[in-house]
């Protein structure tokens, strides 16, 4: 297909509409989440917001041992546009956004937020325990003996500072929570400019034998039970089943979801299909799923899209997902090896499963065989940014996420010292929703329903629907979001049942390039790709279609100046018409859009230092010097 941008612009014209003004608040009076004004911006057709639900502030033990000082408040300031400082050995550093974010959740981690308080604040009880003194000594002795306790079996609490049972821990969490809420509160606009929304959250970090088994829990309202944690809840299904119950069934008007992160790091475990003896498989499929909707696809630890090598799918290999991977020593592959553990020091094997492709075909497996998917996963991303930095995603300028662990270019290009880190690690990416309005209620429902893309850092806008009837005449339409609601479901749905005529599905796909700010234009794009996955009586295959766009555009970028190669588009629009449909095998379709390539990180900073003063890394040849940034949205699921 041609890039068709007129198209584009008529699609995200009418995406930007306001309706009716909205009534005045009731003077002196703070609202409800569920009893606001409407927002001037208010679309039944949707607007496009865009945010970061992972962020981690100075209540986090590893952030804050690694200098940061940077609060949940000053967090959600830094997403409006404020300058934050962050920790260096080598001087002061600042940070400050380009352009504003849309919504932002802080996700400290519910483990340790009374420990770093009470080691933190003078005069605590706890403060001179021996624990908190070393938690104040050297940053990678204090982030080891925290994340320890996590990631052995025996998950018990310091006892100088939260006695022999802990429960002085337990008891203050509350305060800790009740500043994160003034916090998230304090920021969140409740006129009808609706210009920022904060969500209040949390980190449920999980690690089983090493393997990251880590959930960000966003809640719907500011009303929230206290923070489960890891050391009390360490089963997933304990963990699930007490969320539902202390929200969903305790607390008036609450609502939740636990959003996985980094299966990359997770060898095989956090997309597993197991359930407890004796109990409903599709009951506990389901109650999966709906705790359960989203994933995020892509932060700074790189890449959970996809692996090449990796058995259990039938299919080519897929050139892009060698996208931000760094590999590991010894076996593999998790079907071949017993090694299932060490994710987060980057040993130990990979699974198809540690990726959201395999993710997605191991659901479509469940629900042929008990008739639940409990793997029926949207997709966001995030940015894990341990600075205090939501959003803060650009290449040419990234400092780092993670204090004073990568706070020098050398550190930065480096190897990682606690665990690896450094070179392989990227700024990470951001949540696009497509939303009625910049409110909680808005953005959280467009969550659960899946309407939601993830990027790996710039703002690429995409819109994709599935439908029965779609003509290639709607790529140039432009009523082509009305029409792509009428006749079909968006991202993150389910196709309907097809007519009696009906061939294969037809899907509609519209992208645009991110603009950039005003000094400083988005890339182009390159290509447009439908990745398709299904199975049959059990066996699983994938495939990726090119719909849109030139592969070759863009391809003569110079690394040693940045400068992009020619070609590529403003905005790329396709109908594809699936041409090896099966209507009697479960599948998925989700698009994937490909900016021309452009400069790592890693080489705009090298490119900044002298030659004679550059790390081993900027000479490394298996460093790559080019990427492409990309989006991913939420498949559309078929049900024969």
């Amino acid at each position: 297909m041609k890039p068709r941008p007129r198209a584009l612009l008529l699609l995200l014209a009418a995406s930007c509409g306001g309706g009716d003004d909205p009534p005045p608040a009731a003077a002196g009076r703070v609202l409800r989440d569920d009893e606001r004004p409407p927002c001037g911006h208010f679309n039944p057709q949707k607007n496009v917001y865009f945010g970061d639900l992972h962020v981690h502030t100075s209540q986090s033990f590893d952030a804050n041992a690694f200098g940061v000082r940077v609060t949940p408040r000053q967090a959600y300031a830094f997403a409006r546009g404020a300058e934050v400082t962050l920790p260096s050995g080598a001087g002061t550093r600042t940070a400050r956004l380009a352009r504003p974010l849309d919504f932002v959740a802080v996700t400290d981690h519910s483990e340790f937020l009374a420990e770093v308080e009470a080691c933190t604040t003078p005069g605590s009880s706890a403060y001179d325990s021996a624990t908190c003194q070393k938690f104040r000594g050297d940053p990678y002795d204090s982030v080891s003996a925290f994340g320890l306790k996590l990631a052995i079996g025996n998950r018990q609490r310091f006892d100088d500072i939260c006695g022999d049972t802990g429960q002085a821990c337990i008891d203050g969490v509350a305060p800790v929570w009740a500043d994160t809420k003034a916090a998230a509160e304090e920021a969140y606009d409740r006129s009808d400019a609706c210009s920022f929304t904060s969500f209040l959250a949390y980190e449920y970090t999980g690690v089983i034998g090493g393997s990251t088994m880590h959930r960000n829990v966003i809640f719907r309202t500011s009303e929230a039970p206290q923070p489960i944690t890891f050391l009390e809840r360490p089963k997933l299904w304990d963990f699930w089943r007490e969320l539902r119950s202390a929200c969903v069934e305790r607390t008036p008007g609450c609502d939740v979801l636990a959003i996985p992160h980094n299966p990359n790091e997770s060898n095989g475990k956090m997309f597993a299909v197991e359930y407890p003896a004796g109990e409903s498989e599709p009951e506990l499929a389901a109650l999966r799923g709906a705790m359960e909707p989203l994933m995020e696809v892509f932060q700074h630890k790189g890449d959970s899209e996809c692996r090449n090598g990796l058995s259990g799918v039938l299919g080519a290999p897929d050139e892009q997902c060698d996208f931000e991977k760094h590999d590991r020593t010894g076996p593999q592959d998790c079907a071949t090896t017993t090694t299932h553990v060490g994710g987060v020091a980057n040993t130990g094997c990979y699974s198809v499963r540690d990726f959201l492709r395999g993710a997605l075909l191991e659901g479509l497996k469940e629900r042929e065989r008990i008739g639940v998917n409990p793997l029926q996963l949207g997709v966001i991303a995030g940015t894990d940014t341990h600075n205090g930095t939501p959003g803060a995603v650009d290449e040419d300028t990234f400092q780092g996420h993670r204090g004073t662990d990568d706070d020098t270019p050398d550190k930065q290009l480096g190897p990682g010292v606690l665990t690896s880190g450094g070179i392989a690690y990227d700024p990470g990416g951001i949540a696009g929703v497509w939303a009625e309005q910049n409110t909680r209620a808005s953005l959280f429902d467009a969550l659960r329903r899946r309407e939601v893309f993830g990027t790996s850092g710039p703002r690429i806008t995409v819109r994709f629907f599935g439908g029965w009837g779609y003509d290639a005449s709607l790529a140039d339409d432009p009523r082509l979001v009305e029409k792509a609601y009428a006749g079909g479901v968006p991202m993150g749905g389910t196709l309907p049942a097809p007519g009696a005529s009906s061939g294969g599905p037809a899907f509609v796909v519209s992208a645009l390039r991110d603009p950039g700010p005003a000094d400083k234009p988005g890339a182009r794009l390159q290509r447009v790709q439908i990745v398709k996955g299904w199975v049959k009586d059990g066996k699983a295959e994938q495939r990726v279609f090119d719909v849109a766009g030139d592969a070759s555009a863009g391809l003569g970028l110079d690394t040693s100046t940045c400068r992009p190669g020619d070609g590529g588009s403003d905005a790329l629009t396709a109908v594809f018409v699936d041409p090896e449909f099966d209507p009697s095998a479960h599948a998925f379709y989700y698009a994937r859009v490909l900016e021309v390539p452009t400069c790592r990180w890693s080489t705009w900073l090298c490119n900044r230092l002298p030659e004679g003063g550059r790390p081993a890394a900027c000479d490394d040849p298996s460093v790559k010097r080019a990427q492409q940034e990309r989006a991913w949205t939420s498949p559309i699921w078929y049900t024969p």
